[in-house]
Formats: structure tokens, C-alpha cells, sequence
């Protein structure tokens, strides 16, 4: 890598990142890199605690995508053990605890959500789920394990501290989380950890421990929280996270229901949109400059046609009001149907607590007729025409008797 390249990539990592610690030992590395030909190796980690990856976990995999076009090697780690620990950051209360069966289905097909964003081809990539080295630890290596740190020390965590002011219990096995993961770094002799803002505490602890057994400590780079549809942390547990796995459309719709103020961010962190370009786009008009950045985002999660199909569809069904062409039939037992049932049945909402919410919020439309009554039956009747049922502005299904 010249010198000029070399340059050109930390300011791309600088202008992605929230923290680097240190930028001295980042360069250093660099350079011993360069100069002994030996990859530096990237280390991320992800826990499958929901079936999905989001397009906010794919802040550090974008760095870390940086990283391996710039030759080195990304060392990715499913968290199928910590993940049935369950991170605490940013909680006010514990985890539910996941079974192995839980993680593994949720981990089915996370390899496949982040080889959009990733190569993961054999040589690109080194993949471990770190149940290799946790499975086979008895308890005395366990509490090895725990001695590498303090009561004191896992205390200082922001999260720790706000529960113990409010009279929250903190668990034991809570604290034992960031060793895990700083264990990891060990096992896998990470020279650079990436994670988002929130874990700066977990990566430290990789330093340390990787200093207790006699390694060079990780640099520790972070990147901003991407915020979700409702303004806060993207986060599955919120409901506010854009999936990998939905589709051009959905993708398309959930970041045009994005808050204006979050679009010089996204842009940032999600985009490869120029900042010159950026700036222009954001001095303009704001429904134009978040069609620009929905088309940019969908295109990343599929594809330039599937971007400019979602793109076409939403400015006919809600510019021109209109209704979306590509509208699913169901078939169902002809009956009287409660609406919040129907609802469920037909895919609109996920459960039927969820449809009376947005029935009595105001949300739900039959026959283009907006309905707020929970109690409300629709009768179904072989031989009639179909019904449009419709939940909130950007799903839509045709139902019909039989």
C-alpha cells in the first residue's frame, strides 16, 4: 500500500469511526503490516439473539469490509455462547436466557445476511462461533476466567452503575459477559476489535486480557449507533431495525419513515454518497434528499433494479395515492373473521395484540374505509369479491372466501 493509500484509508476509517484507541498503535500496525506482508487480523463479533441482521449491525461490517479490500483479514465471530448470556449493554434489567436451540435457529442463516456486505469466500474471511473454545471449559477454567478481572473493574460499566442508582439488581453471570468477549480477542489473537460505540467497555477488556497473556492489545475502533426508525438505538428489541432479509420495498419504506434529522448520519455511515454531494442533498429538499438516501440503502441490501423498482412503487402508491401493483390474494375459510385475527393471519401484523394497537391507533383501512373498532367482524363468503385489508401505509393484502 503506498503512502498516499495508506492515507486515503485511515481518513475512510476516521470518518466512519467514534473512537479508535489508540490511532498511534492503529498506524503502527499498519506500517508492521505493510512491512512484514502479514494481514492484520479484524476481529467482529455478533451474537444471534434475534433471527435478523440489521442494517445497523452493518456499521462495523462496513468498516471491516474496508479493512479487507485493503488486504487484510477479517475475523468474524458468531456469538453462539455469549449469546445465550446475553450482552447487557444497555439494559436496564436481565437478558431473557436463549436455549442452544433458540441460538442456533436464530443463526441459520446470519452467514448469508452478512455475506451481503461481506466476502466470505474460504481465504477472505476467517469464521469461529466461540462456542469452539467455551464448550470445553469446566468450571475451574471458568473461574480462571473470572480472576482475570475485578468486582470493581466490571463496575464501572455505565450500565452497571445507572442499575445499582436505581436499586436494580446486577446478576453475576451479567458481569461475566465482557470477559467473554474480551476472550475471544485472546483466542483468536485479534489485532483490531470493531464494535459499535456502546461496546468501548468490552473491546478494553480484550486489551486487557490479551496483555494478561502476553499478546500486543487490540485496537479498540468503534462506530456510531445507527438510529432506527423511531429515533432511538436501532435495535430488534425496539422494533425500529431495517432487516437484511426484508425486502426492496419495506427496505425503502422503513428509511423514508426515517426523522429528518437522522439523514446527515445515515448518509455517513450507510452510503458511500461523497460528503460535498451529501451536504447539497441536505440543503435541498428533504423528501427529495431521503429518496436519494433510500435508493442508496436499498441498493446496498439488494440491488440498483430492485432500488428503482421500490423507489417507482413508492412514489406511485403515496405521492400519486395510488395503490402498490404487486398486492398478494389470500384465500381463507369462508366465516365471520375478527379483525384483529385477520390481521395476523394475513402476515399485516404479528400478532393479534399488535393489530389491536394499530386498529384502535387508527392505522388499519378495509376497503380503503378506516376501521378503529377492535370487535369488528369481516364476513368472508365463497363467490364474493375480494376485500383490500390494509395495515399501516406500506402493507396491503387481498382476501377472499372459499
Amino acid at each position: 500500500m503506498t503512502l498516499n493509500a495508506e492515507n486515503h484509508f485511515l481518513s475512510q476509517l476516521k470518518a466512519l469511526a467514534s473512537d479508535i484507541i489508540s490511532e498511534a498503535d492503529l498506524e503502527r500496525y499498519l506500517q508492521v503490516s505493510q512491512k512484514r506482508k502479514k494481514p492484520l487480523r479484524v476481529k467482529f463479533g455478533i451474537d444471534p439473539t434475534f433471527t435478523d441482521v440489521h442494517v445497523g449491525h452493518c456499521v462495523p461490517i462496513r468498516v471491516l469490509r474496508l479493512f479487507q479490500e485493503a488486504g487484510h483479514l477479517p475475523v468474524l465471530i458468531l456469538g453462539d455462547a455469549t449469546a445465550r448470556l446475553g450482552d447487557p449493554t444497555g439494559r436496564n434489567d436481565q437478558r431473557p436466557a436463549l436455549s442452544a436451540e433458540e441460538v442456533e435457529h436464530n443463526a441459520t442463516s446470519y452467514f448469508t445476511q452478512i455475506g451481503k456486505v461481506l466476502d466470505l469466500s474460504e481465504g477472505a474471511c476467517e469464521i469461529h462461533r466461540n462456542s469452539e473454545w467455551f464448550s470445553g471449559m469446566d468450571f475451574f477454567e471458568v473461574l480462571r476466567l473470572l480472576s482475570e478481572s475485578t468486582v470493581a473493574r466490571l463496575l464501572e460499566r455505565d450500565d452497571f452503575q445507572k442499575r445499582m442508582e436505581k436499586k436494580l439488581p446486577v446478576h453475576l453471570h451479567e458481569m461475566a459477559y465482557p470477559l467473554m468477549q474480551g476472550w475471544d480477542s485472546v483466542q483468536v489473537r485479534a489485532d483490531v476489535e470493531l464494535g459499535g460505540n456502546d461496546q468501548l467497555f468490552n473491546l478494553h477488556m480484550g486489551r486487557q486480557l490479551q496483555e494478561r497473556h502476553g499478546q500486543q492489545p487490540q485496537v479498540c475502533l468503534t462506530t456510531p449507533l445507527l438510529l432506527g426508525t423511531d429515533g432511538r438505538k436501532m435495535s430488534k428489541t425496539y422494533a425500529n431495525h431495517i432487516p437484511l432479509t426484508a425486502s426492496a420495498k419495506d427496505v425503502f419504506g422503513k428509511v423514508m419513515s426515517l426523522e429528518d434529522d437522522a439523514m446527515e448520519s445515515w448518509f455517513r455511515l450507510a452510503t458511500s454518497v461523497s460528503s460535498e454531494e451529501v451536504r447539497a442533498l441536505l440543503e435541498g429538499h428533504p423528501r427529495e434528499a431521503k429518496g436519494r438516501l433510500a435508493q442508496e440503502v436499498c441498493a446496498w441490501v439488494h440491488d440498483e433494479p430492485s432500488a428503482q423498482a421500490a423507489a417507482d412503487n413508492f412514489v406511485q402508491q403515496f405521492r400519486e395515492k395510488q395503490l402498490p401493483t404487486d398486492i398478494a390474494t389470500f384465500t381463507l375459510e369462508a366465516k365471520d373473521w375478527p379483525l384483529p385475527t385477520l390481521l395476523k393471519e394475513l402476515g399485516l401484523c404479528a400478532s393479534t395484540s399488535e393489530a389491536r394497537r394499530m386498529i384502535e391507533g387508527g392505522g388499519v383501512r378495509v376497503s380503503q374505509n378506516v376501521c378503529t373498532d377492535v370487535r369488528f367482524l369481516l364476513t368472508l363468503e365463497i363467490g364474493k369479491e375480494v376485500v383490500l385489508v390494509q395495515a399501516g401505509k406500506r402493507k396491503f393484502a387481498y382476501v377472499q372466501g372459499t
